[in-house]
């Protein structure tokens, strides 16, 4: 695919400093960009290579001032972070997509399928299912009774999704992940066995959720886990029965999420953050990673450590931790005399 600078500047709401007629072909980092090659210069650290860069077009932020000559011409935006993004998504959307069932995918005739629908090999529908255009199923997928599945979602391959999980309209939902698995749930009986606690609830993902690979977000006891519209999940993440995530969320990887929990909307948790169970986590909450959440958190927290504290005593104490060796001695020394 070739587009001129005027071509970029249209998709990204950009204006054009210097030849607009210089083309791409291709998308490129800054440090690496090479003839025919779109870059991007998101982060200042990165501002060096603006001068000797070979990419044809290089996109920037609108307030960038030149220190000397450049040779690639460029595309001024407000956010080159996402101008580039919806570069990507431009370029993504140009591709030749696949149409059609496999024959060696196996569809029950009772399932509602779409128009313009791709399922790859050894994909597996059961009864019931309803599968709407556009949407994308990859191989080796196993779609169980009365799924839903919206508009223009992209299933990749070894995904699970169980019985009576709903999905909503452009989702993607990354190789190996879960949907629908049983919550972890136990009561002990008189002679101390663990008995186990049916699931019998469901799955419910909003609108725009994406969820990386190798997820797990169980069903329901009673009711519904939810996912709402907009929420980003990272690899490696758990979400366990009755969660709710709001609005926008984003959860970094290895997080885990314990049962009846309700995270915020617009909330942002570190990588390999735990969340215990029948917490409520308000909007807007920052969780740092490896941060341990065991209580209720109001909304606009920031918060740090296990157990969670505020994120700025946490910083003022692991200064006075850090020096807590020196401190002793001077303790020990005052205890001698």
């Amino acid at each position: 695919m070739k587009l001129s600078a005027s071509d970029v500047a249209s998709i990204v709401g950009g204006v054009v400093d210097g030849d607009k007629k210089s083309t791409i072909t291709k998308l490129s980092k800054i440090e690496n960009g090479d003839k025919n090659s779109l870059s991007f210069l998101g982060n200042p650290k990165y501002n060096r290579y603006l001068y000797s860069s070979k990419a044809s077009i290089i996109i920037v932020n609108r307030n960038l001032e030149k220190k000397k000559e450049i040779n690639p011409t460029l595309i001024r935006v407000n956010d080159p972070n996402l101008a580039f993004s919806q570069l990507l998504e431009y370029f993504e959307s140009q591709k030749d997509d696949e149409k059609g069932i496999s024959k060696n995918a196996e569809v029950n005739k009772s399932s509602k399928i779409g128009s313009d629908i791709y399922i790859g090999s050894y994909t597996v529908i059961e009864d019931n299912v309803e599968i709407n255009d556009n949407t994308k199923i990859g191989c080796n997928v196993s779609i169980g009774k009365n799924v839903k599945i919206g508009k223009n979602c992209k299933i990749f391959s070894n995904v699970n999704i169980y019985d009576n999980s709903v999905i909503g309209n452009n989702c993607i939902i990354h190789s190996g992940t879960v949907i629908g698995s049983d919550g972890f749930g136990f009561n002990k009986d008189k002679n101390g066995k663990n008995l186990k606690v049916i699931h019998s609830g469901n799955v419910v993902i909003e609108d725009n959720v994406e969820i990386g690979s190798n997820c797990s977000i169980d069903r329901a006891t009673l009711g519904s886990t939810k996912i709402m519209n907009g929420v980003k999940i990272d690899n490696l993440v758990q979400i366990a029965h009755n969660v709710i995530i709001g609005k926008n969320t984003c959860i970094a990887a290895q997080v885990g999420v314990a049962g009846s929990t309700v995270v915020g909307s617009d909330c942002l948790i570190g990588g390999q953050a735990g969340i215990a169970g029948h917490l409520k986590i308000g909007d807007r909450v920052q969780i740092q990673a490896k941060t341990g959440v065991l209580k209720n958190l109001d909304s606009d927290s920031k918060v740090m450590g296990f157990p969670a504290i505020n994120y700025m005593d946490y910083n003022k104490s692991y200064v006075h931790f850090k020096n807590f060796p020196n401190i002793m001695k001077v303790i020990d020394k005052l205890l001698k005399k």
